[in-house]
């Protein structure tokens, strides 16, 4: 191992990887990260605001959950229909306003059946002001809150509106919040059918065509609409690792079905994680300043992991960054560098580098050898250095 150190940053050679071989959707829009690693594998329009038909249904899922989890609403509460709920077309429960319905059963409509009536019930609990329009406000503050910055809800649904937008980052965001928030709730996005007392035969199945593949896959939402095309949010999980994706703008149900199984498959198949430095090991030493050690080593603290290529080397490039030299005292431990990793074709993680071992500050005598060597050193500069 090399290494090309200055006073501002360190060039460790890891050696170098094969770049990472690039997913060709034909999604409109398409975002595709590992949860395990938080590695970015795919991003097409991540951060365009478009049209999220049924797959923003999953943001009135995450208030309603966080409601049941705070105890504002109980699973077994019976919630009325208003004549506004019931007037929804397109995906349904069928409901009608002589019914009072669980919440636990608007919920499964929601993710199993994408019920449009079952969210605008959900929806008018739980408004600031009992009516679906408020519960949107709320919806487009909660997302803002969670980082969803690409996110404006005018429903809670999905229902074509003017000005009605998630980005497909959102909604993978949206996704991770879901299954690491609510893992009680997440099987339930699994479920391949819901019969709602018996009402609407045609519609009991689960959406999802990843769904019973064999393939990992247990969640979440299908969205579509004219204007949206055929998107999906899921996610699939494979020996340690998970992989979350959204894609939207597909043409037909069969071509979302056909890139969502592609993209699993790649994203499972083409990458693995791989340990590339063990905890404590020395990848760089960083000058002291005034201490009893001229140098220090950087390690770092716990084993490092990271997505890789399966095609790549054993080794990749990476930098190790630090201001220096470093200022005794140093304590070990001491947060002091960053390794950089940037495999070719995949976004950059940084990782902290620590101090492996303890430099006191240096004595009279160290200080004087300090002062001298940095007085000769200008005089080598020639006049304009010992001025």
């Amino acid at each position: 191992m090399t290494f090309m150190k200055g006073c501002l940053a360190a060039l460790v050679a890891l050696g170098l990887a094969v770049p990472a071989l690039a997913f060709e959707t034909s999604a409109r829009g398409a975002y595709v990260v590992d949860a395990t690693t938080g590695t970015v594998l795919l991003s097409k329009n991540a951060d365009t605001p478009l049209p999220p038909a049924s797959m923003s249904k999953l943001m009135t899922l995450y208030v309603a959950f966080e409601a049941v989890r705070d105890g504002r609403l109980s699973l077994d509460e019976r919630l009325p229909v208003s004549q506004h709920a019931m007037s929804y077309g397109g995906s349904t429960m069928f409901l009608d306003t002589t019914d009072r319905v669980r919440v636990e059963d608007l919920l499964r409509g929601i993710i199993v059946l994408s019920g449009n009536d079952a969210c605008a019930v959900i929806a008018e609990a739980l408004s600031p002001d009992g009516t679906e329009a408020g519960f949107a406000r709320y919806m487009t503050q909660r997302a803002q809150a969670l980082g969803m910055t690409n996110s404006v809800f005018k429903n809670s649904n999905g229902w074509p509106a003017e000005g009605h937008v998630m980005s497909m980052r959102d909604l993978g965001l949206l996704a991770r919040h879901i299954i690491e928030d609510f893992p009680a709730f997440y099987p339930m996005f699994a479920e391949r059918e819901f019969r709602f007392d018996g009402r609407a035969p045609a519609n009991v199945h689960n959406r999802n065509p990843l769904l019973g593949l064999g393939i990992g896959a247990d969640g979440l939402k299908t969205g579509h609409t004219q204007a949206a095309g055929y998107g999906l949010v899921g996610s699939a999980v494979q020996g340690e690792r998970r992989v979350i994706f959204a894609i939207t703008g597909l043409d037909s149900a069969a071509a979302r079905a056909r890139e969502s199984e592609a993209i699993v498959n790649w994203a499972f198949r083409h990458f693995a994680r791989k340990t590339v430095l063990r905890a404590g090991e020395v990848v760089a030493r960083a000058p002291v300043w005034m201490g009893e050690a001229g140098e220090v080593g950087l390690a770092p603290a716990a084993d490092v992991e990271t997505l890789l290529p399966v095609l790549a080397s054993e080794s990749l490039a990476a930098q190790v960054v630090y201001t220096g030299p470093v200022r005794a005292p140093v304590a070990k431990g001491d947060a002091l560098a960053e390794l950089v990793l940037a495999p070719e074709g995949l976004p950059e993680t940084r990782v902290p580098l620590v101090a492996t071992e303890a430099v006191a500050p240096g004595g009279f005598m160290t200080r004087l050898r300090m002062v001298a060597g940095q007085v000769l050193e200008r005089l080598r500069e020639g006049p304009e250095g010992a001025s």
